[in-house]
């Protein structure tokens, strides 16, 4: 048969993970115990008063359309957050609520991006970033920040990677997949290169932002002359254990916003009424959920660290937010148990799950084909388990 299919759509690559959670699922059904630590969620449950806003607002009838943007009582729950947490002013028209963060994302690329537009992306990166550019007939510039930097770019690099096509700049800290985070000095550098650069947007992905444990979150917009050229992503999907209730947001000057609304209108319209009335329980009630968690996941953070760093062959770094650990493993590639070589790290990741039965993701995904990532949104017994799997599997590799 022909191929029916758009360019665009043949353009892309199918998810990465896709694979891995297959496989996963099939030693599942054949009775095997697998421990997770490929997914990005938390591990807990919604908390109970946003349950219980949701089951409100179901009673009270906010059973219909919503507008485009959103609820006009979570844009100011969400303008209230970002001067009370950020700092930042921003009014009504300058926040749109979508279908979760990535869409925040993506309307924000499709608005901005046009055919031959350069996107820089930092390596490593969350896989479906460069998969955005792409479907935007945009082209993903790779600047790659090794395990040795922290995962974190520097200025250098930044300006020798800008050119007359770059029209954006994709900057997740805390980052998904490495947990590292731009401290303020570090930010300031980077904007120092990109107040040369003045036609370069910067979308700011934040939604780890309260899953931080350095004390101090600092947004790229607060800094001088970024404001206008930063569009603020984030949600309530890692923060408030809400991944399902699909609420993200982007805060961006006046004619971005404008534009992704208007995008927006004619793909999705606004998102689950049910859901943003949840979203307006946990941004405006008490925030001592979010601080628990947070709590968990640094103690969790500190365990799969020590443990991780007990297995040979294995470089660690000290993640400073989000819920993930991206190790490198290429002192396994080329090594083999007598059955299967490892000749990359998607290799490494199905051999842990084949012989480990532990689920991780190759960070080939990610742009950085030595490392793999792994999830510690789980419990301090799966994790302490995971990682000995792990020891005894990679103990037979010579």
């Amino acid at each position: 048969m022909d191929n029916i299919l758009s360019d665009r759509l043949n353009r892309l690559s199918p998810s990465a993970t896709l694979a891995m959670s297959q496989r996963s699922n099939e030693l599942k059904a054949q009775g095997i115990d697998v421990i997770n630590l490929s997914v990005g969620e938390p591990d807990f449950d919604t908390p109970e008063h946003i349950k219980q806003a949701a089951k409100k607002a179901i009673d009270d009838n906010f059973t219909r359309y919503s507008p485009v943007p959103g609820y006009a009582d979570l844009k100011q729950a969400i303008i209230n957050k970002l001067k009370n947490e950020n700092h930042l002013d921003y009014t009504a028209e300058q926040i749109v609520v979508s279908n979760g963060a990535k869409q925040s994302v993506c309307n924000t690329v499709m608005a901005l991006v046009s055919s031959g537009d350069e996107v820089i992306i930092p390596a490593p990166y969350w896989v479906s970033y460069p998969q955005m550019v792409l479907m935007a007939d945009g082209t993903p510039v790779f600047v790659e920040a090794k395990i040795e930097q922290d995962f974190k770019i520097t200025p250098q690099q930044l300006e020798q990677t800008i050119t007359p096509k770059t029209k954006l700049l994709i900057l997740c800290t805390p980052s998904n997949p490495t947990g590292s985070v731009y401290n303020r000095n570090e930010l300031e550098a980077l904007a120092e290169v990109l107040r040369k650069h003045t036609n370069v947007y910067v979308i700011c992905d934040e939604i780890y932002e309260h899953i931080n444990y350095t004390g101090e979150h600092t947004s790229l917009a607060t800094l001088e002359g970024m404001k206008e050229r930063c569009i603020i992503i984030n949600g309530v999907s890692k923060a408030y254990a809400m991944t399902g209730w699909r609420i993200g947001y982007i805060a961006a000057n006046t004619q971005i916003a404008k534009a992704c609304n208007k995008l927006q209108g004619q793909y999705t319209s606004g998102p689950c009424s049910v859901s943003q009335k949840a979203a307006v329980a946990a941004y405006n009630m008490p925030q001592d959920c979010v601080e628990q968690m947070r709590q968990a996941f640094e103690r969790r953070k500190d365990l799969i660290v020590k443990l991780a760093k007990e297995i040979p062959g294995f470089e660690v770094n000290q993640p400073q937010g989000a819920f993930y650990l991206f190790p490198k493993c290429s002192y396994y590639f080329g090594k083999t148990d007598g059955k299967t070589v490892i000749n990359n790290s998607t290799d490494f990741a199905m051999y842990l799950l084949e012989q480990g039965h532990v689920a991780t993701v190759g960070g080939d995904a990610f742009g950085s084909p030595e490392c793999f990532r792994m999830s510690y949104a789980t419990s301090d017994e799966n994790i302490k388990e995971a990682m000995n799997r792990i020891k005894q599997a990679v103990s037979k590799l010579h």
